[in-house]
Protein backbone atom coordinates (compact mmCIF):
# COMPACT_ATOMS: atom_id res chain seq x y z
CA UNK A 1 0.00 0.00 0.00
CA UNK A 2 1.65 3.14 -1.01
CA UNK A 3 0.42 6.78 0.00
CA UNK A 4 1.23 10.52 -2.83
CA UNK A 5 4.62 11.02 0.05
CA UNK A 6 6.07 7.96 -1.21
CA UNK A 7 6.14 5.59 1.24
CA UNK A 8 4.84 2.37 1.11
CA UNK A 9 3.93 0.01 3.82
CA UNK A 10 3.97 -4.02 3.80
CA UNK A 11 2.57 -6.45 5.57
CA UNK A 12 4.67 -9.62 6.18
CA UNK A 13 5.82 -12.09 8.78
CA UNK A 14 7.63 -11.15 11.41
CA UNK A 15 11.23 -12.36 10.56
CA UNK A 16 13.04 -15.07 12.68
CA UNK A 17 14.59 -13.17 15.81
CA UNK A 18 11.87 -11.03 16.59
CA UNK A 19 11.48 -9.68 20.02
CA UNK A 20 8.68 -9.06 21.49
CA UNK A 21 9.38 -5.08 21.22
CA UNK A 22 8.77 -5.06 18.35
CA UNK A 23 12.11 -4.26 16.78
CA UNK A 24 12.90 -6.14 13.64
CA UNK A 25 15.93 -8.51 13.34
CA UNK A 26 19.30 -7.70 12.40
CA UNK A 27 18.91 -7.73 8.79
CA UNK A 28 14.90 -7.59 8.66
CA UNK A 29 14.47 -4.01 8.08
CA UNK A 30 17.65 -4.01 5.85
CA UNK A 31 16.17 -6.09 3.11
CA UNK A 32 14.65 -4.57 -0.19
CA UNK A 33 11.59 -4.74 -1.76
CA UNK A 34 11.18 -7.04 -4.55
CA UNK A 35 9.22 -5.99 -7.85
CA UNK A 36 6.35 -8.23 -8.75
CA UNK A 37 7.91 -7.94 -12.54
CA UNK A 38 4.85 -8.04 -13.73
CA UNK A 39 5.64 -7.62 -17.30
CA UNK A 40 8.58 -9.82 -18.07
CA UNK A 41 6.24 -12.43 -16.45
CA UNK A 42 3.60 -11.28 -18.63
CA UNK A 43 5.82 -11.32 -21.73
CA UNK A 44 7.47 -14.58 -20.64
CA UNK A 45 3.93 -16.48 -19.83
CA UNK A 46 2.25 -15.33 -23.43
CA UNK A 47 5.99 -16.51 -25.51
CA UNK A 48 5.16 -19.70 -23.64
CA UNK A 49 1.53 -19.99 -24.46
CA UNK A 50 2.07 -19.66 -27.89
CA UNK A 51 5.27 -21.73 -28.58
CA UNK A 52 3.53 -24.25 -26.59
CA UNK A 53 -0.05 -23.99 -28.10
CA UNK A 54 1.80 -24.10 -31.33
CA UNK A 55 3.43 -27.55 -30.79
CA UNK A 56 0.32 -29.03 -29.13
CA UNK A 57 -2.25 -28.27 -32.45
CA UNK A 58 0.80 -30.03 -34.46
CA UNK A 59 1.19 -33.13 -32.75
CA UNK A 60 -2.65 -33.10 -32.26
CA UNK A 61 -2.34 -32.54 -36.26
CA UNK A 62 -0.11 -35.64 -36.43
CA UNK A 63 -1.92 -38.03 -34.27
CA UNK A 64 -4.59 -37.65 -36.38
CA UNK A 65 -3.10 -38.53 -39.82
CA UNK A 66 -2.72 -35.21 -40.89
CA UNK A 67 0.41 -33.23 -42.47
CA UNK A 68 2.13 -31.76 -39.73
CA UNK A 69 2.88 -28.05 -40.05
CA UNK A 70 5.07 -26.91 -42.75
CA UNK A 71 7.25 -24.69 -40.38
CA UNK A 72 7.72 -27.44 -37.94
CA UNK A 73 9.11 -29.59 -41.00
CA UNK A 74 11.09 -27.25 -42.09
CA UNK A 75 12.48 -25.92 -38.76
CA UNK A 76 13.55 -29.93 -38.51
CA UNK A 77 15.39 -29.99 -41.27
CA UNK A 78 17.37 -26.91 -41.07
CA UNK A 79 18.72 -27.80 -37.45
CA UNK A 80 19.46 -31.22 -38.93
CA UNK A 81 21.68 -29.45 -41.98
CA UNK A 82 22.91 -26.39 -40.22
CA UNK A 83 26.37 -26.69 -38.87
CA UNK A 84 27.14 -25.66 -35.20
CA UNK A 85 29.44 -22.76 -36.73
CA UNK A 86 26.79 -21.28 -38.87
CA UNK A 87 26.35 -17.67 -38.36
CA UNK A 88 22.23 -18.43 -37.85
CA UNK A 89 23.17 -21.07 -35.26
CA UNK A 90 25.64 -18.62 -33.29
CA UNK A 91 23.61 -15.70 -33.56
CA UNK A 92 19.98 -17.77 -32.29
CA UNK A 93 22.11 -19.41 -29.14
CA UNK A 94 23.60 -15.93 -28.31
CA UNK A 95 20.14 -14.62 -28.52
CA UNK A 96 18.75 -17.48 -26.21
CA UNK A 97 21.65 -16.84 -23.86
CA UNK A 98 21.04 -13.30 -23.63
CA UNK A 99 17.29 -13.86 -22.98
CA UNK A 100 18.16 -16.84 -20.33
CA UNK A 101 20.56 -14.56 -18.48
CA UNK A 102 18.15 -11.73 -18.73
CA UNK A 103 15.30 -14.01 -16.84
CA UNK A 104 17.78 -15.32 -14.32
CA UNK A 105 19.04 -11.57 -13.40
CA UNK A 106 15.13 -10.71 -12.77
CA UNK A 107 14.63 -13.71 -10.67
CA UNK A 108 17.68 -13.09 -7.80
CA UNK A 109 17.40 -9.32 -8.27
CA UNK A 110 15.03 -7.40 -5.82
CA UNK A 111 14.51 -4.42 -8.23
CA UNK A 112 12.75 -1.42 -7.10
CA UNK A 113 15.85 0.77 -6.38
CA UNK A 114 14.06 3.41 -6.08
CA UNK A 115 11.84 2.53 -2.68
CA UNK A 116 14.24 2.62 0.29
CA UNK A 117 13.77 0.40 3.43
CA UNK A 118 13.25 1.75 6.54
CA UNK A 119 13.77 0.96 10.16
CA UNK A 120 11.15 -1.59 11.54
CA UNK A 121 8.50 -0.73 14.16
CA UNK A 122 6.54 -3.04 14.42
CA UNK A 123 7.29 -7.15 13.47
CA UNK A 124 4.96 -7.48 10.97
CA UNK A 125 5.11 -4.65 9.36
CA UNK A 126 7.83 -3.12 6.58
CA UNK A 127 8.18 0.61 5.44
CA UNK A 128 10.21 1.92 2.37
CA UNK A 129 10.47 5.33 1.63
CA UNK A 130 10.49 6.85 -2.30
CA UNK A 131 14.15 8.47 -2.88
CA UNK A 132 12.40 11.07 -4.66
CA UNK A 133 10.26 12.10 -1.76
CA UNK A 134 13.50 11.83 0.39
CA UNK A 135 15.19 13.96 -1.45
CA UNK A 136 12.62 16.65 -1.13
CA UNK A 137 12.72 16.55 2.66
CA UNK A 138 16.30 16.79 2.85
CA UNK A 139 16.28 19.88 0.14
CA UNK A 140 13.06 21.49 2.53
CA UNK A 141 14.98 21.66 5.00
CA UNK A 142 18.11 22.60 3.51
CA UNK A 143 16.45 25.37 2.44
CA UNK A 144 15.30 26.35 5.85
CA UNK A 145 18.93 27.63 6.80
CA UNK A 146 19.35 31.03 6.75
CA UNK A 147 21.57 32.57 3.49
CA UNK A 148 20.89 29.34 1.34
CA UNK A 149 19.22 30.46 -1.98
CA UNK A 150 18.98 27.05 -3.66
CA UNK A 151 19.87 23.25 -3.10
CA UNK A 152 20.27 20.54 -5.11
CA UNK A 153 19.70 16.88 -3.97
CA UNK A 154 20.73 13.59 -5.59
CA UNK A 155 19.91 10.62 -3.83
CA UNK A 156 20.69 6.94 -3.99
CA UNK A 157 20.94 3.92 -1.73
CA UNK A 158 24.20 4.71 0.21
CA UNK A 159 24.91 8.20 -0.49
CA UNK A 160 22.53 11.83 -0.35
CA UNK A 161 24.62 14.27 -2.50
CA UNK A 162 23.57 18.02 -1.66
CA UNK A 163 24.61 20.90 -3.20
CA UNK A 164 23.97 24.37 -2.14
CA UNK A 165 24.17 28.01 -2.97
CA UNK A 166 24.62 30.34 -0.36
CA UNK A 167 23.93 34.34 -1.24
CA UNK A 168 24.75 35.57 1.97
CA UNK A 169 27.06 34.60 5.19
CA UNK A 170 30.37 32.82 5.52
CA UNK A 171 30.04 29.36 3.53
CA UNK A 172 31.61 27.98 6.56
CA UNK A 173 28.79 29.36 8.51
CA UNK A 174 26.24 28.05 6.40
CA UNK A 175 28.31 24.55 5.91
CA UNK A 176 27.73 24.52 9.03
CA UNK A 177 24.20 24.65 9.99
CA UNK A 178 23.29 22.56 6.88
CA UNK A 179 25.38 20.06 8.20
CA UNK A 180 23.34 19.85 11.19
CA UNK A 181 19.94 20.32 9.82
CA UNK A 182 20.90 17.54 6.97
CA UNK A 183 21.92 14.93 9.87
CA UNK A 184 18.96 15.39 11.57
CA UNK A 185 16.57 15.26 8.79
CA UNK A 186 18.30 12.02 7.82
CA UNK A 187 18.10 10.68 11.40
CA UNK A 188 14.41 11.73 10.81
CA UNK A 189 13.88 9.74 7.46
CA UNK A 190 13.83 6.65 9.49
CA UNK A 191 15.81 4.81 6.87
CA UNK A 192 17.07 1.52 7.72
CA UNK A 193 20.16 2.39 6.59
CA UNK A 194 20.92 6.55 6.38
CA UNK A 195 22.47 7.32 3.72
CA UNK A 196 26.21 9.04 3.90
CA UNK A 197 25.90 12.68 3.78
CA UNK A 198 27.62 14.69 1.28
CA UNK A 199 27.72 18.19 1.38
CA UNK A 200 28.77 20.97 -0.93
CA UNK A 201 28.22 24.72 -0.71
CA UNK A 202 29.09 27.84 -3.13
CA UNK A 203 28.27 31.12 -3.76
CA UNK A 204 25.64 31.29 -6.82
CA UNK A 205 27.35 32.09 -10.12
CA UNK A 206 26.90 35.75 -11.96
CA UNK A 207 24.08 35.80 -14.13
CA UNK A 208 24.71 34.48 -17.64
CA UNK A 209 27.31 32.54 -16.99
Amino acid sequence: MSDPRGTVLEKSPPPAGDGADGAGGSDGGHRRFWSARRVPAGLLALVTLVIAGAFLYDIAAVRADRAGMSWRRELARQLAERPLDDVWVLTGAAVAAALGLWLFLLAVTPGLRSLLPMRRTRPDVRAGLDRDAAAMVLRDRAMEVAGVQSVRVRMTRARAGVRAAAHFRELDDVRADMTTVLEDAVERLGLARPPRLSLHVRRPGRKGR
